[in-house]
């Protein structure tokens, strides 16, 4: 958690690009210290930095990080941004996320959420308009964990949440689905709940 200006920030994920770009450095470094170190001279193991820059642009940027750009996102107790878009937290159905988050379970399958392992995996954000969106995150257990704690402590504690989600009804969140392709501006209709 982090304070920037006057926001408190919950949970922030970058878009990875650094990352890439660090693991790009280490293999190709690594292959100029072993060449250069036990193979060759380090002259003509010059050329695999060389061959890493090259290849950096069109592999590590095109075809690493370039479809991954959009996973950059942040959560404040006012909104959730996933890349430059808004989601106010009004149009997020909490109760549910507090109720998933108390008893374990999430709303993308049955695997409880201590089970999930750290790899790249949507996680279903419910609207309260009966919606839910998929945000793409890289470690989805960390996130639920912030923002179902997070939901409970807005839902005012484990007992109240319990009590509400007893007493209220609301409908089971759907994930949105892509439009065709023939559509004009074939995005991810999560791009819609922005606007």
């Amino acid at each position: 958690m982090a304070i920037t200006g006057k926001r408190r920030v919950l949970y922030r994920q970058g878009s990875g690009f650094w990352r890439m770009t660090a693991k790009w450095v280490l293999v190709f470094g690594a292959l100029y210290l072993l060449d250069g170190g036990l193979l060759r001279s380090w002259g003509d193991a010059l050329v695999w930095p060389m061959i890493g820059i090259l290849l950096w642009a069109p592999f590590g940027i095109g075809v690493v990080w370039y479809p991954k750009r959009d996973q950059r996102v942040e959560l404040t107790a006012r909104e959730l941004r996933v890349r430059r878009k808004r989601l106010p937290m009004e149009r997020v159905n909490l109760l549910h996320v507090a109720r998933l988050w108390l008893e374990g379970r999430s709303t993308a399958d049955d695997q409880p959420v201590a089970e999930w392992t750290r790899f790249d995996r949507v996680v279903w954000v419910p609207l309260r308009d009966g919606r839910a969106f998929g945000v793409e995150f890289r470690d989805p257990a960390a996130f639920a964990k912030v923002f179902g704690a997070f939901a409970v402590a807005a839902c005012g504690g484990p007992d109240i949440v319990r009590a509400r989600a007893a007493a209220e009804t609301y409908p089971d969140p759907r994930p949105m689905r892509r439009r065709p392709a023939d559509d004009a501006g074939s995005w991810l209709d999560l791009l819609d709940i922005f606007n």
